[in-house]
């Protein structure tokens, strides 16, 4: 049931109506400059007039999001301190299951306990994680370590790797519940996330009221999640990198970021269309694909670099605890650290439970441990292997934080034509993971406004637009209106954690004594 149902579908009728309406006056806006093509001043101009407008909100939410309170004589923002310390708490109440599941987690993926009439889902376990992985593994593990280390130097990396460590608790918690609470259409697809577990789970803690407006807020921020981090930013980082590949002021898209907007959206529209199922045929091959292609050309550097490497786990670890450190010492470089390993794994933040909940599975636990890879995927490996490549090349000492300028001059440091093979890396991973965060932020607007087919398309075409609008923006403003939507989502959502943790626990405890007792058959 939507949100709104107790008022009216008139009601939400009328709203999406309003939304398509809205979307057509811009669409009119952005297309009318389509016959100058040609003429640089006036897609310049569409560029400046999209990031003027969006600068004052941009600021304005992060201001509300990133309320500081002072720590080590240092201003903290407080939803750091919230992510850190839920992390640490979910990793010592449950046992430490980051480190304990992790075999178990693997053999999940494999299909070793994938009974072949499973029922209850869309998707395997297989395809759930790389769905969940290809909206976490993006250009957060490419542009934002970049950010990263030059705000916060080396030993930012050492702190990303503990946020990434410590966040596979919060991720297993979060996406048990995903399960454990999700909703069944009768067309047999699901719909799951947070709305579903703070809805229904505190209905059963009997606070349904506080239940219904948690999951309303997070619903509404997921919107904005999946506009900023899963679309505006990947859009914005993907045309940069295009620019740099095609000759940087002199290619033709220098300053048309709207162009390339409008072809991304056309083919993301094209997929999306297909919903979660289309989705993951083309995650469950894409994701594989992409990260090959950027582990293989970091790991070449690495071995390539073999000699560098102690300097630079020491420039780590050194940068990590040194009072000296820069951004503030050694609470500012953690801060850098967490923020990026946050917006990287999206751990706590809400978001791969909607995705993990479309899973085939009658056992919530088994998709919580599966969702447990993807922080230690995304953050402890690949972010890692993109900061050694930063460090060793000396390029961040250098260099602004333009975010992927700085990582493609590290690689192409290295290897001269890595930029050209790094721009189909950063399309594919934008690409992916614009469609999974599409998916996400779908759930979330038909939580509020319903199913049907109105709010469907609405929401599509929105999403679509959001596109163009991230490709024309400044980076700063980008990262800004990114963070300030995505880390919003972790409010509501830990709350709920917290409350449903003790279920989660008893939901663990007896699958591993069953496990352990062999009740649990294996099937391969």
């Amino acid at each position: 049931m939507a949100f709104f149902g107790h008022i009216s579908s008139k009601t939400a009728h009328f709203v999406m109506k309003k939304i398509l309406l809205t979307l057509a006056g811009l669409i009119g806006i952005l297309s009318f400059p389509l016959p100058l093509l040609a003429e640089k001043a006036v897609a310049s101009g569409v560029d400046q007039r999209i990031n003027e407008a969006m600068a004052p909100l941009t600021a304005f939410m992060f201001r509300i999001v990133f309320f500081s309170v002072p720590l080590g004589g240092v201003m903290v923002p407080f939803v750091l301190v919230w992510l850190i310390v839920a992390a640490l708490v979910f990793t010592v109440y449950m046992k430490f299951i980051n480190i304990r599941g992790f075999g178990h987690a693997i053999d999940l993926v494999r299909g070793v306990y994938d009974a072949p009439d499973q029922q209850g889902g869309e998707v395997s376990h297989f395809q759930a994680l790389t769905a969940a992985l290809s909206a976490t593994v993006g250009l957060g593990n490419i542009a934002g370590v970049a950010v990263a280390i030059t705000l916060g130097g080396p030993g930012a990396t050492f702190w990303m790797i503990m946020g990434g460590l410590f966040g596979m608790s919060s991720k297993f918690v979060e996406c048990t519940l995903g399960v454990k609470y999700r909703k069944i259409n009768s067309n047999g697809s699901v719909s799951g996330g947070p709305m579903y577990y703070l809805s229904r789970g505190f209905a059963e803690k009997g606070f349904p009221g506080a239940g219904k407006v948690l999951a309303f807020f997070f619903a509404l921020m997921c919107v904005g999640g999946s506009f900023g981090g899963g679309n505006m930013f990947q859009a914005n980082q993907a045309f940069r990198q295009t620019v740099i590949a095609t000759g940087g002021e002199q290619s033709l898209l220098f300053e048309q970021g709207w162009v390339f907007g409008l072809v991304m959206a056309l083919l993301v529209g094209v997929v999306i269309i297909g919903g979660i199922k289309g989705i993951v045929r083309v995650t469950s091959k894409l994701v594989p694909v992409m990260v090959a292609i950027y582990v293989s050309a970091s790991l070449f550097i690495l071995f390539s670099s073999f000699d560098q490497l102690p300097a630079a786990f020491s420039a780590i670890v050194n940068g990590a605890f040194s009072p000296e450190a820069i951004y503030g010492g050694v609470i500012g470089v953690l801060i850098q650290g967490f923020k990026r390993a946050a917006f990287s794994n999206e751990a706590g933040i809400g978001s791969a439970p909607i995705a993990h909940s479309a899973v085939k599975t009658d056992e919530p636990v088994t998709e919580g441990l599966v969702a447990l890879l993807e922080p230690f995927l995304d953050t402890v490996v690949i972010c890692t292997m993109t900061a050694l490549v930063i460090i060793i090349s000396g390029l961040y000492i250098e260099q602004g934080s333009d975010g992927i300028a700085l990582t493609s001059s590290a690689f192409g440091q290295a290897i001269s034509w890595f930029p050209y093979i790094l721009s189909v890396a950063v399309l594919l991973f934008a690409f992916s993971t614009m469609i999974s965060w599409s998916y996400y932020g779908l759930k979330a607007w038909t939580y509020i406004f319903g199913e049907s087919r109105l709010a469907d398309v609405s929401y599509k075409l929105l999403f679509c637009m959001f596109i163009v609008i991230g490709s024309a923006m400044n980076l700063g403003t980008v990262i800004d209106f990114t963070d300030a939507m995505i880390f919003a989502m972790s409010f509501p959502n830990i709350i709920g954690l917290y409350i449903l943790a003790p279920t989660v626990r008893r939901e663990l405890d007896d699958y591993f004594l069953r496990l352990n007792e062999g009740e649990i058959r294996r099937f391969r």
